[in-house]
């Protein structure tokens, strides 16, 4: 076995930091700004922009399995932030919508959230930094979805 280089084990050490780091501001910012967690948020982003889904495309499109997007969503629905249509006992039938509560919820957490993510994140970036970014996000995905690992998408947070 090959270890890590010691400046692929710095890198991978500073990446580990700062993605718990920002994951950590990220839940602070919606907390105070809301009282949605991160979990929430992903959730909403991603029938905001596409729609009632099925549990199991939502549970693909985030990259979730089932169980954490079960025991989310009964969390969510209790608050009214989304709704489940369809049969109790089959995934693949049942339906998630975000309601008018869910979607007040967003639209009060979005301006923080981006500004959050502009401020950390991009603005220290220049454009050509920001490219290289996107294309070794892009590249790591990639090679995740070749090896089924997951499918690699995403929403944007």
């Amino acid at each position: 076995m090959e270890w890590l280089t010691a400046e692929q084990q710095r890198i991978w050490r500073d990446y580990l930091a700062m993605t718990s780091r920002l994951h950590t501001a990220m839940h602070r910012q919606l907390q105070s700004d809301c009282e949605l967690s991160l979990s929430d948020y992903d959730v909403l982003v991603a029938l905001s922009e596409r729609g009632p889904l099925r549990i199991t495309e939502l549970g693909e499109l985030i990259g979730w399995e089932q169980s954490r997007l079960s025991h989310q969503l009964r969390r969510m629905r209790g608050r009214g932030l989304v709704e489940r249509e369809g049969d109790d006992d089959d995934r693949r039938a049942a339906t998630v919508t975000i309601t008018d509560a869910g979607r007040s919820a967003l639209e009060t957490a979005a301006p923080g959230h981006v500004d959050l993510v502009r401020s950390t994140v991009f603005d220290g970036l220049s454009a050509s930094q920001q490219r290289a970014f996107g294309a070794a996000i892009d590249i790591v995905l990639d090679r995740l979805r070749a090896a089924g690992g997951t499918d690699g998408t995403t929403p944007p947070r």
